[in-house]
């Protein structure tokens, strides 16, 4: 395992703590921040279309420009994981240093984080309580607890979660489905899984413009 290079202080301790629907109705798009078939999901999903603000649903959305478009969708992307902008940002220059496509690489490497795992091996209802597990030192992979929700997974990562972890009431629920509906490059069997191979662009399922990002970040 492995991970991006960051200052000692890191980037996990300062959030957005405000409503969650306000961001994900200014993007107008779904970005899994509310649990599935919980009532503040069905609420959002009525309103996705309705642009936050005091103007309400008499709001209009504006024609975007071309830096607009690359600076929405960046945004979006960062808030669909939850990475701030100067972790963002490192992520976007590791990605250029690598052969191959750099937006492919980006969506890679945001993939491999070890928060965003364990929401895709469905131990958790989003990538937030995900990252709580985790930061709360819930999670352990091949055999080592982690805290660090950015630690990027390899190959062959054995990925469980801890006894404690398991008795948490939305992990519970979710550990109770026979068929956890996960992507191709994991494998999950109980409250255990493991990275079979790294992810491709092709196992990304949310509607993400990689090269609008990659666009921004070279102005």
């Amino acid at each position: 395992m492995e991970s991006v290079p960051r200052k000692k202080e890191g980037f996990n301790m300062a959030r957005y703590t405000g409503p969650k629907n306000r961001i994900a109705r200014r993007e107008g798009i779904d970005l899994g921040l509310k649990t599935v078939g919980s009532r503040a999901h069905a609420s959002l999903l009525r309103r996705l279309n309705v642009p936050p603000g005091m103007h309400g649903p008499k709001g209009r959305r504006r024609k975007v420009s071309g830096f607009g478009e690359q600076l929405r969708e960046k945004q979006k992307v960062k808030r669909i994981y939850g990475v701030l902008e100067r972790q963002f940002r490192k992520y976007v220059v590791h990605a250029k240093k690598w052969k191959g496509n750099t937006g492919d690489m980006l969506l890679q490497f945001l993939e491999r984080r070890i928060d965003n795992t364990v929401y895709r091996m469905e131990l958790a209802p989003t990538r937030a309580s995900a990252r709580q597990l985790v930061s709360h030192g819930h999670v352990m992979a091949d055999g080592k607890k982690i805290t660090i929700p950015s630690l990027l997974v390899d190959a062959g990562c054995v990925i469980t979660l801890k006894s404690k972890g398991m008795e948490i009431p939305a992990v519970k629920k979710l550990l109770q489905e026979d068929k956890p509906s996960v992507p191709e490059w994991i494998e999950r069997k109980g409250p255990a899984g493991r990275v079979v191979r790294l992810p491709q662009r092709s196992d990304i399922q949310e509607d993400i413009h990689e090269q609008l990002i990659v666009e921004y970040y070279s102005r």
